[in-house]
């Protein structure tokens, strides 16, 4: 029989760097001028141009952080755009999650309207709040917002549906009142599912950002990536990239930091074996 033996976190950390700086030491080989024959383009010159080069890419990073310092006022926009889209998506997929739940014939009534809405291919909106909320971040706030609101509601939704008919049972033999039933059965119930959701939600919120100034804005990280592909620089488009990235892996940390402060009193992986 197998036996699952879990890495220590020093060694886990140890190998994901490994494979990180794998990565971006094949990307530099196949794109640095003269190293290696090229294999697919007709010269090297063509692969840095299409893929760009790991060395410049940093350069360029280190220049937006360090040397010109210029992009904190966009990556600042780019966060309030999140944080907020993040925020009010979140209210409002939980409240309107926990109303339908407790409310069947609310339920009822919405749902082809709820389902009509969650098909809708939202990314399509990006230009229509722009007519409607201006290039600013009102714009951007509003497209999170549409994306976060289902994955949020649909999760809430599905948690309160979850919830024990025993413990439901229980408490009211024991004279819970409604406000209390949900203080103290639905809304811990929904918890763990809110939080499943957290983790897709701020990355949707993260998306919707920067997608909206991508597609019309004067600042933020999209709007850079937008000017250097008008540029047909490579380079900056994937620094960009990678800025982005390493964004949404902090805001996903920083959720899993709350989560585990708000889901204590979960058992931790394996627990439940040695019960």
């Amino acid at each position: 029989m197998w036996k699952l033996i879990k890495p220590r976190r020093g060694n886990l950390l140890a190998w994901q760097l490994g494979v990180l700086v794998l990565v971006f030491a094949v990307w530099h080989l196949l794109t640095a001028p003269g190293l290696i024959p090229p294999f697919v383009f007709a010269d090297d010159k063509q692969a840095a141009f299409f893929f760009g080069e790991p060395l410049k890419i940093f350069g360029r990073i280190w220049d937006w952080f360090v040397a010109n310092a210029d992009i904190y006022k966009h990556l600042w926009v780019t966060l309030l755009e999140t944080v907020l889209a993040f925020g009010i998506g979140t209210v409002l997929g939980l409240a309107c999650g926990l109303w339908l739940a407790l409310s069947p014939m609310a339920a009822a009534i919405f749902d082809p309207y709820i389902k009509a809405l969650n098909a809708m291919p939202r990314v399509i909106l990006a230009p229509i709040f722009a007519v409607w909320f201006g290039l600013g971040v009102a714009s951007k706030v509003a497209l999170g917002v549409t994306l976060v609101f289902f994955i949020v509601f649909f999760n809430v939704y599905q948690g309160v549906k979850e919830v024990s008919p025993v413990v439901l049972a229980n408490a009211r033999m024991l004279g819970a009142s409604q406000r209390q039933l949900l203080r103290h059965v639905y809304l811990p119930s929904a918890t763990s599912w809110v939080f499943s959701s957290l983790h897709t939600s701020v990355g949707l919120a993260f998306v919707g950002a920067v997608v909206g100034e991508y597609l019309g804005s004067a600042q933020g990280v999209g709007y850079l990536i937008l000017q250097a592909e008008g540029a047909f620089d490579i380079n900056t488009v994937m620094a960009g990239i990678l800025v982005l990235t390493a964004f949404a892996l902090v805001l996903d940390t920083l959720v899993g930091m709350v989560e585990r402060v708000f889901l204590k009193w979960q058992p931790q992986a394996g627990e439940t074996e040695k019960l």
